[in-house]
């Protein structure tokens, strides 16, 4: 996907489009007074530190009460489209320095005025190398930020050797906090509940329930919409019949057959879009048999992705590469391992396995309940590879026990794969590469990898996104193809059902919602 249009220097931050999506709410349902109900898929984590988790249900909640510096809507047409939001300019002074020019008239929700040391703030500590929702293409010790006053910060990125341009995607993924809330540490305000800038103030939790309330004084103009009762529903059939009856406004992750049912009834509205989230198959990089790059490419080669996506219907779409393709960077892989029976004998066979002889059984863990057919294509692949030699059972688990089983831990982490997605609300690719596959950052699969490591070093220092985008898509991408410690399956079809009241909602690729216009 060409970007040309996007960006034709670095200097031409100025002209990036100023777009403000529309939501389309009815009179009819803004007047009722009621709130929208949101039934979640996935539960919270009772921490409410933006940078504590990498929880989805949460960060779709902050998108609703948390304000960013921009917005990208992420189209499959112009995926670096920006929208300004607590920022009204970003400007690349040289290879190192990025200016950021700040809104006026904003406040927090506790009445703080919004200012320069509020992202100097969050910047410093998004950056720690403490926080899970690792962020920064660099420890806190390689950034400099200074605020010369309260609308301007300087972002300087000399002392880590990376150039600022970085920061052109990353400024829509971390939520501005507040000084002042930071300044509290572990225990404080910022763990205790969400204190924003957005449309919503977090009002209360009540139980699975988060309560968010309009904020009256929104810099864009109280929302149409009175509050926001977010609630976690592990059932989609629940989910589903809930929405049926009135009880929800909008329902997340439809699966395909419910899809089908809804799709003539006028008074239930569907939204489908290419989203940022991949599916994939993690592989236990950090423990045999899968520390083992030709075991990884032996599975990847056994596994059919045509027929999970034949089982997925309408809630797939093809890719093959570790990115979404509304991804900065995405291309189709030419090298990206294909369902081919005979290369996975062979590998097994070199990895001293042949047909699968002398492998210890081996755990694939699913979830059941959040993401669609993860059940039905986990079983697929279960077969898919025991058919080729693999001794693999599959376990499925509601989602807060497989979140418990997600990440990597000394010893390698639960079980020999595991299913899962990632979705972040921006088009920078390392949010997905640099995350998963650098050493320094072990996640889900542990991978260690000198070259891969070098790889992404380089392509993250390229001192032009046009130059970065050229070692993304002729270097780091292929390597990742060719060292497989994931196999992407699909590009997830993010699918949501709400009452046709709330017709024309912007829904992002990251499943969070723009409820934002005034009344």
């Amino acid at each position: 996907m060409d970007r040309r249009h996007f960006l034709q220097g670095l200097g031409a931050f100025a002209a990036w489009a100023q777009i403000n999506p529309d939501v389309l709410v009815s009179p009819a349902f803004a007047q009722a007074g009621k709130p929208m109900v949101f039934l979640s898929a996935e539960n919270i984590t009772g921490n409410w530190d933006p940078t504590a988790h990498t929880t989805l249900s949460q960060k779709n909640i902050e998108g609703f009460v948390m304000g960013f510096l921009t917005r990208t809507p992420m189209r499959l047409d112009d995926p670096g489209q920006v929208v300004y939001e607590l920022a009204t300019e970003i400007t690349l002074l040289d290879p190192h320095r990025l200016k950021i020019t700040l809104r006026d008239g904003v406040t927090f929700h506790d009445g703080k005025p919004f200012k320069a040391e509020d992202v100097k703030a969050t910047f410093e500590y998004g950056a720690r190398s403490d926080r899970p929702a690792q962020w920064y293409p660099g420890p806190t010790e390689t950034l400099t930020v200074t605020t010369p006053d309260d609308r301007t910060v300087i972002v300087d990125t000399s002392k880590g050797g990376y150039p600022a341009h970085l920061f052109i995607f990353l400024a829509s993924f971390l939520p501005i906090m507040s000084a002042k809330d930071i300044a509290e540490g572990p225990g404080g305000v910022l763990t205790r509940r969400l204190n924003g800038t957005g449309p919503f103030r977090f009002a209360e939790q009540r139980g699975n329930t988060a309560v968010l309330k309009a904020n009256d004084t929104y810099f864009k103009g109280k929302p149409a919409i009175p509050g926001i009762d977010f609630t976690f529903t592990a059932d989609s059939t629940t989910r589903m019949l809930s929405l049926m009856n009135g009880q929800a406004s909008i329902v997340e992750r439809l699966e395909p057959e419910q899809v089908e049912t809804v799709q003539g009834n006028p008074k239930i509205a569907i939204s489908r879009i290419v989203s940022v989230e991949n599916k994939y198959l993690w592989f236990r990089c950090s423990k045999p048999p899968f520390n083992d790059v030709r075991m990884r490419l032996a599975a990847c080669h056994a596994i059919d992705r045509s027929v999970i996506l034949d089982v997925l219907g309408s809630a797939g779409h093809a890719s093959a590469n570790f990115v979404s393709p509304v991804k900065f960077g995405y291309i189709d892989l030419p090298n990206y391992p294909a369902y081919d029976p005979a290369k996975t004998q062979d590998l097994l066979a070199q990895a001293g396995f042949p047909k699968g002889k002398g492998l210890p059984p081996l755990e694939y863990i699913t979830s059941v309940g959040f993401y669609p057919k993860t059940k039905e294509y986990g079983e697929i692949i279960t077969a898919m590879l025991n058919e080729q030699g693999f001794p693999v059972s599959l376990t499925v688990l509601e989602p807060a026990a497989w979140n418990e089983r997600l990440y990597h831990r000394p010893g390698g982490g639960p079980g020999h794969m595991i299913d899962c997605g990632w979705s972040t609300g921006s088009p920078e690719p390392d949010l997905v590469l640099r995350t998963h596959f650098h050493s320094s950052s072990h996640r889900i699969t542990g991978l260690e990898d000198a070259e891969v490591d070098a790889s992404l070093d380089g392509e993250r220092n390229a001192p032009t996104l046009e130059q970065r985008k050229t070692i993304l898509q002729t270097q780091t991408m292929p390597l990742l193809a060719a060292k497989a410690p994931a196999l992407s399956l699909f590009t997830s079809a993010m699918i949501h059902a709400m009452q046709a009241e709330l017709r024309g909602l912007y829904i992002y690729p990251d499943g969070s919602i723009d409820a934002s216009r005034g009344a």
